[in-house]
């Protein structure tokens, strides 16, 4: 499977090349772009709805890690395969 490069523009510029990005994300882009790493364009959604990404971090520890039938490690498991099934890199 090829897929497109982590650092592949998401075809939303405005949420991409926001000048108004705010919180621990839009800190984590700018560190990566300073050293020349590739960033993660979720990372880019993340920055530019900050209040909205706390939510889902929360939703998804509380899914991932929480109480249930299946271990963590299998949890994340399903998930990457789940992913990788999607051509997705997340």
């Amino acid at each position: 499977m090829i897929f497109p490069p982590i650092s592949a523009p998401m075809l939303l510029p405005q949420v991409e090349n926001n000048p108004d990005a705010k919180g621990a994300y839009a800190d984590v882009i700018l560190a990566a772009r300073k050293s020349g790493s590739p960033v993660s364009q979720i990372w880019n959604l993340f920055a530019f709805a900050p209040e909205a990404a706390e939510h889902l971090e929360r939703f998804t520890e509380a899914i991932m890690r929480g109480p249930g039938p299946l271990s963590p490690g299998l949890r994340e498991l399903i998930a990457a395969y789940t992913s990788v099934r999607n051509h997705c890199m997340f």
